[in-house]
């Protein structure tokens, strides 16, 4: 819901910054390439060591610059299909590594006990879910339907994550990010659930009984 309120807003903020880009031969699909090796390298030498300050702002700044190839691809008019795929796919790699980096922690940090044990599993679900989400967006477009709809896009989860990582890096409680990644995951579920529904409403009986 957030990525959709904010494109806006991105769009009026970065689009100078993105002509300067452009000016000096910059491509959109550098930026997504840099933009996802950043927020690899910041997750995971930040999240696992619990430096729940500098990791999140780090990775909000990564995300910002991130935004600007959708921008840059629209002014330089040079939006592709593989440029699409790459975002998307990059994407899915970023994610699992600030998620995967978050169930490193849980492992690593917490006292031998069920919170540890719910942290670790609920990150871990998340991981799977976060990709599960824009695959079931993926495999209704490859079939003639739509599903952009859901509770919790990436932006959403992203943020919720910052919200609880930010939290106990300011001396909450560690529940506080196993509370925002079970949010996470929950929303995330439903999303899925929502795609699903939503495609079956759009195909006909007989290709839903269709098996692939």
């Amino acid at each position: 819901m957030l990525g959709q309120h904010g494109r806006g807003l991105t769009r009026a903020l970065f689009t100078g910054p993105a002509r300067g880009l452009a000016r000096v031969g910059v491509t959109p699909n550098m930026l997504t390439v840099a933009g996802t090796v950043a927020t690899i390298a910041v997750a995971v030498l930040t999240l696992p060591q619990g430096h729940f300050i500098l990791g999140p702002v780090l990775l909000a700044l990564v995300l910002i610059g991130d935004s600007f190839d959708g921008i840059l691809a629209r002014l330089t008019g040079t939006s592709s299909a593989f440029g699409a795929f790459l975002d998307s796919t990059m994407d899915r790699l970023a994610d699992g590594a600030v998620f995967g980096s978050l169930a490193v922690w849980a492992a690593l940090h917490l006292e031998p006990g069920p919170l540890r044990t719910w942290t670790v599993a609920i990150a871990v679900s998340v991981v799977v879910l976060a990709a599960a989400v824009p695959y079931a967006r993926a495999r209704a477009e490859s079939v003639g339907a739509t599903a952009a709809v859901g509770v919790a896009e990436r932006t959403d989860r992203l943020v919720v994550a910052a919200i609880g990582v930010l939290a106990v890096g300011l001396g909450a409680p560690s529940w506080a990010l196993t509370a925002a990644l079970a949010l996470i995951a929950v929303a995330s579920f439903i999303t899925v659930v929502q795609r699903v529904m939503t495609v079956r409403d759009q195909l006909p009986r007989a290709a839903q009984e269709t098996r692939s």
